[in-house]
């Protein structure tokens, strides 16, 4: 299931990412603010309970989150644009990582580096990378997750392709994604278009 979230503060920092004479400090601050924001959207359906606290005038019971026990996984190198964002909404996560690139010949993707927490089949895993595209990354991603034992985990883009939501869609449909835009097509060098470029080399001036 696909969530595109259509909030107009994120559709405008959208906007102005998407412009190719943004600067590199101006995409990474949008990327790490529309990040934060979609956490919201993100956690809307997480369970609360009630737990008795003291404020200044009396005791109260108030809601608090259940889920506390979050791993935020960026898929290197552009999802670390986008964990910065999720980590100050939730400041006590672990943070893992995954290594992957795609092969310019095949667009297959190739496993460099994985490193989680022990217990990740206890924890909900936040997987990060601002572009779906073919989809083959993201995919590979989760089934490595799903590998290492993960049960519950939540993928999280800035855009999307139609073409990376069916991969991700038929190979992981226990895998809900959340983006904040889903874009027209890939071209023949399998960039989102309209897209927004290479994410990372964007995010880390490596033009």
């Amino acid at each position: 299931m696909i969530t595109e979230i259509k909030h107009p503060l994120i559709q405008h920092k959208l906007t102005l990412m998407r412009k190719k004479e943004t600067t590199t400090k101006d995409f990474r601050e949008l990327l790490n603010e529309i990040s934060m924001l979609m956490v919201y959207e993100m956690t809307r359906n997480f369970e609360v309970k009630k737990n008795e606290i003291e404020t200044p005038v009396a005791k109260c019971k108030a809601n608090v989150l259940v889920e506390e026990n979050i791993v935020i996984v960026p898929i290197l190198r552009a999802g670390l644009g986008m964990s910065g964002g999720v980590l100050k909404m939730f400041p006590n996560a672990s943070v893992g990582h995954i290594g992957l690139y795609r092969d310019p010949k095949t667009l297959k993707p190739v496993e460099y580096y994985c490193k989680m927490p022990s217990d990740i089949d206890k924890r909900t895993l936040i997987v990060v990378d601002p572009m779906l595209a073919t989809g083959g990354s993201s995919s590979a991603a989760l089934t490595l997750l799903k590998n290492k034992g993960a049960a519950k985990i939540i993928f999280m883009c800035l855009v999307a392709a139609p073409t990376g939501i069916e991969v991700v869609e038929r190979d992981h449909p226990d895998v809900p994604i959340f983006t904040a835009s889903i874009d027209e097509k890939l071209n023949d060098h399998a960039y989102i278009v309209p897209g927004l470029g290479d994410a990372g080399d964007r995010i880390f001036g490596t033009f």
